[in-house]
């Protein structure tokens, strides 16, 4: 019986994700995250706005919009 514990505990280690690594590198979201932005389906929160598309199109990039008046 804990031969089985180690197993599954190595199995979990092995096959365990990395942030970030499902994520398609698009060109459109790096755009965005390297302005400090992020991406978000849907609309933005309330103090953010919409400052272009990520991940092909499918999400908004949400920047702040009081960084846009200083």
């Amino acid at each position: 019986m804990k031969i089985l514990c180690l197993l599954f505990a190595v199995l979990l280690f092995l096959f365990q994700a990395a942030p970030g690594s499902a994520d398609p590198l698009f060109p459109d979201t790096v755009a965005c995250r390297t302005q400090g932005n992020f991406c978000r389906a849907g609309a933005c929160p309330p103090t953010f706005t919409i400052s272009g598309q990520c991940h092909g199109g499918l999400l908004n990039c949400c920047a702040n919009w009081l960084d846009s008046l200083r």
